[in-house]
């Protein structure tokens, strides 16, 4: 598989410098690869045509479950189910991730979006996941305290 959508290669959704050099897997499954082709048709490639079709940074897309725990992923993280992708404007500086918040936010249909880290203005990336069925449209900032990652929801 070369493409999981016209703009996501299969090596950008997998690539993964942590798996390369500790030996790790990060191959989906194909049940976990229709997941990721549903989200990146459903918000990554609608996101770039609204932003004008350049290029959009993907940070982190899909993780297999040792990848997951290799970085210290969330346990029930969606990435590793092919649901989520970490969207990285400063990848190549042509948006910003709170042009891509935002429009996620009032256009896509997605299972939690979240304001990670940054500053109140910028988020230093935006998770994005996306489900078959039953999104709830949660809206959450990631943040820092006493060492580790909290969530509050976005109040706008």
């Amino acid at each position: 598989m070369e493409k999981i959508s016209p703009h996501v290669s299969y090596r950008e959704a997998t690539k993964s410098i942590t798996a390369r050099r500790k030996g790790i897997s990060n191959h989906p499954n194909s049940k976990k690869l229709m997941n990721m082709q549903r989200i990146a048709r459903d918000v990554f490639e609608p996101l770039r045509e609204a932003l004008g079709g350049r290029p959009i940074g993907i940070a982190s897309f899909y993780r297999s479950v040792p990848l997951n725990k290799a970085i210290g992923g969330s346990a029930n993280s969606q990435h590793c189910d092919g649901e989520a992708m970490d969207i990285d404007a400063d990848i190549y500086d042509l948006h910003t991730n709170k042009e891509i918040f935002d429009w996620i936010k009032d256009n896509a249909r997605f299972d939690q979006l979240i304001f990670e880290f940054g500053s109140p203005q910028e988020p230093e990336w935006v998770h994005v996941s996306q489900v078959k069925e039953g999104n709830r449209g949660e809206i959450l900032v990631a943040f820092k305290k006493d060492g580790r990652t909290h969530y509050k929801y976005y109040n706008g």
